[in-house]
C-alpha cells in the first residue's frame, strides 16, 4: 500500500520561502520505497551539490531528508539520513535517543536525486531484510531538516508531538 504525505514545519519555526515538502512511501514485501519532493523558492535553500556518496555523520546539520522506522511494540528504531549530496547514514537506537550506533547491516544506500530550478526530488528503495522481518509491522516517521542559504533552519515532519522539534519521539511514528 502506498501512502502520500505532506510534511509540516515545526510551529515555532518559520516555513522558509513558501516551501512545500510532499512525497510517497510504500512497503512491498520488505522493500521500502520513499520519495520526497521539495517545491517552492528552493533557490533560497542550501542544497549541497552532488558528490561521490559516502557514509557520513551529522548530516542533519545541513539540509537532510530523514525517516525513522520502528518495529511495532518494540522500543528500538532506526534513523535514516539522506543528504542531497548523496551522502547517507543509518543509526540504530535501543530506545528513545539511547544506545545510538551506526547500523552496520548496510554498507551502501544508493538513492536518486534530481535538482531542478523549482523542485528537488530524492527517491530511495531500501530492502529492510537486514534489519527487520518481512512479517514485522513497522511504524514510520518522515522528517526533513531544511537549512536556508542564510543559515536559518526549519524542521519538518508528518506531526510534531513535542514542545521542541524532536524527530525521535515515538508518538511521531504515525505511519503504519
Amino acid at each position: 500500500m502506498q501512502n502520500t504525505f505532506t510534511l509540516q514545519p515545526f510551529p515555532s519555526t518559520q516555513a522558509l520561502f513558501n516551501l512545500k515538502i510532499t512525497g510517497n512511501i510504500a512497503r512491498h514485501e520488505n522493500l521500502l520505497t520513499i520519495s520526497y519532493t521539495l517545491l517552492g523558492d528552493i533557490q533560497q535553500v542550501h542544497i549541497a551539490p552532488p558528490e561521490t556518496p559516502q557514509r557520513k555523520h551529522e548530516l542533519w546539520q545541513d539540509t537532510c531528508f530523514e525517516f525513522f522506522i520502528g518495529a511495532e511494540n518494540s522500543p528500538g528504531y532506526w534513523e535514516f539520513n539522506l543528504s542531497p549530496a548523496g551522502h547517507w547514514n543509518i543509526y540504530r537506537f535501543d530506545n528513545y535517543r539511547q544506545g545510538m550506533q551506526e547500523e552496520t547491516a548496510f554498507t551502501t544506500l544508493p538513492f536518486d536525486v534530481k535538482h531542478n530550478s523549482d523542485s528537488f526530488t530524492l527517491a530511495l528503495d531500501v530492502n529492510l531484510d537486514k534489519i527487520i522481518s518481512i512479517h514485522q509491522p513497522i511504524e514510520v516517521a518522515i522528517t526533513t531538516v531544511i537549512k536556508s542559504k542564510n543559515g536559518d533552519v526549519s524542521y519538518w515532519a508528518l506531526s510534531h508531538k513535542g514542545a521542541e522539534p524532536d524527530f525521535h519521539l515515538r508518538e511521531s511514528f504515525i505511519l503504519k
